[in-house]
């Protein structure tokens, strides 16, 4: 047997096609009716072309599920065996007829499933597959059946692993939980030809035994989903489930991050920009530090708005909407001056801080420090959301180290992270399917669409400096077109539409 535990190592050998997981002896027996045959059936323990295939009915079976439905049931479910809500909850959601019996005999089933197969485990295979595949002589229907099943008993053990380790960690946060102490510990691969990882020769038929724990904590990305071809298709399930299971608080504004649809989040420079967007439905306003920078005469991104940052704030909390502050990095490289700075905008109204690694000279902050900040805002002030910003593509730099600096900062516990810049779908959706906490995507005339974003995954979408820079040059072409006489649109509101936009709620003032 070949053992790894370093993460290069595993991480490889997870990736290796030439690798699979390892079958538990059995002879198979008639279709439907046992454990062995389960195993053989589902996607878990084959590969090849069954794979692909076995593969796309649960991806398929997934797709018809919205993560945060399953957040919503799971939580609203009686107390009770965490299995069993775990389960019951995902049957139902599938549709399965009787979920409380499915989830009776799936945790059956589970068992036995890694290991030797029972009589009580085939009889309940054999329960489950009358129910959801009826005609004995279908083999496509059974194919079907059997991977049903093995979604629902994969997802019973791992996920109600994953709730108690979270219970008994306290506040940690969820993604730190994972990397230290993952629901699946180990996993067992056997090499269905000749390869080599890590400078080690394997041999068909050879047993591979990685070691994902161990791994875990040599690297800032968590191994505990698997990796491509194998990635587990369910992350964003199990993650829903396990936070319903946990019901750790959120927010009125967190909320809106765990939602079908991302939050289109558009960024005001002042009061009346974002009093306006408010009273146009935008469930939550940003701010812009580019634009409270600009209307202050003042440079972006070198830490010179902390004053005219905290002056909007405070002016904002006087409204009744919900607004989250755009803070650079914080204004300061102390992460007790920016934790300070972090409750004074949370006493001020704010429901969340945005806050970039990005320096002023076009470098970015170490990691770590940038964690410290995040950690250290999260202790002064656990209800304000933090979005950690990375600027690797926003700054051209370090691009290849974005997974990892995103997994530092979300184990230090931001509630979510940006990465301005982005555009490819093909990186977005490796970064949502590897992150735990929401991915925010700044938006692009030339980028993707938000539904493009909606199907990724992304959770919120920014507009930035958007609508600051639009405005600018409404009015600069407005005034041109005056000057040059040409007609001019004057479509706009009205001066007693913007003095009630800039009156604090409940007041008015006297025009003259």
């Amino acid at each position: 047997m070949h053992e790894f535990d370093r993460w290069a190592e595993v991480r490889a050998a997870l990736a290796d096609p030439a690798l699979v997981p390892e079958l538990p002896a059995g002879d198979g027996g008639p279709a439907g009716a046992s454990v062995t045959w389960l195993r053989a059936t589902v996607a878990r323990f084959c590969s090849g072309e069954p794979h692909r295939r076995r593969r796309a009915l649960v991806e398929a079976e997934l797709a018809r599920l919205e993560p945060a439905s399953l957040r919503q049931a799971v939580a609203a479910a009686p107390a009770g065996d965490v299995r069993k809500r775990v389960v019951r909850a995902l049957a139902e959601a599938l549709g399965m007829p009787e979920p409380g019996a499915v989830a009776e005999a799936v945790i059956v089933v589970a068992g036995a499933y890694f290991g030797g197969g029972d009589d009580a485990a085939d009889e309940a295979v054999a329960r489950l597959v009358a129910r959801l595949a009826p005609d004995p002589e279908d083999e496509a229907a059974l194919e079907a059946a059997a991977n049903r099943i093995g979604l629902l008993v994969q997802a019973c053990d791992a996920t109600t692993a994953l709730v108690e380790a979270a219970a008994d960690s306290g506040d940690v946060p969820l993604a730190r939980v994972l990397r230290e102490d993952p629901p699946v510990r180990a996993m067992r691969r056997v090499a269905s030809r000749a390869t080599r990882i890590a400078g080690r020769q394997i041999t068909e038929g050879d047993v591979v035994l990685l070691d994902l724990a161990t791994a875990n904590r040599s690297h800032a990305v968590p191994l505990t989903f698997g990796a491509p071809p194998r990635v587990c298709p369910g992350r964003a399930h199990a993650l829903a489930l396990a936070d319903g299971l946990i019901q750790r608080p959120l927010t009125a504004f967190a909320r809106l991050h765990h939602q079908a649809a991302p939050l289109l989040l558009p960024n005001a420079w002042d009061h009346a920009s974002a009093a306006a967007l408010a009273a146009q439905g935008f469930p939550a306003i940003g701010t812009t530090s580019l634009g409270v920078a600009a209307a202050a005469g003042l440079p972006d991104g070198v830490g010179a708005t902390v004053e005219a940052t905290m002056a909007l704030a405070r002016r904002l909390g006087q409204g009744s909407f919900l607004f989250t502050v755009d803070a650079e990095g914080g204004f300061s490289d102390n992460p007790a001056e920016v934790a300070d700075l972090a409750r004074r905008l949370h006493e001020a109204g704010a429901s969340g801080i945005n806050l970039e690694d990005g320096r002023a000279d076009g470098t970015l902050a170490p990691a770590e420090l940038h964690a410290a900040k995040i950690s250290a805002i999260k202790a002064a002030v656990p209800a304000l959301f933090v979005n950690a910003r990375t600027d690797t593509y926003w700054l051209g730099r370090q691009e290849e180290a974005t997974a990892e600096r995103l997994a530092v900062y979300e184990q230090a516990g931001a509630d979510g992270v940006f990465v301005p810049g982005l555009s490819d779908l093909d990186k977005i959706a490796a970064l949502t399917a590897a992150l735990v906490v929401p991915l925010n995507i700044l938006y692009t005339p030339d980028g993707p669409t938000l539904d493009d974003l909606t199907v990724l995954g992304v959770r919120r979408v920014s507009v930035g400096s958007l609508l600051y820079r639009r405005a600018l040059a409404a009015a600069v072409a407005t005034a041109a077109d005056l000057r040059a006489g040409r007609p001019v649109d004057c479509t706009g509101l009205s001066y007693s539409d913007v003095q009630e936009l800039a009156a604090p709620d409940g007041a008015s003032w006297t025009s003259v």
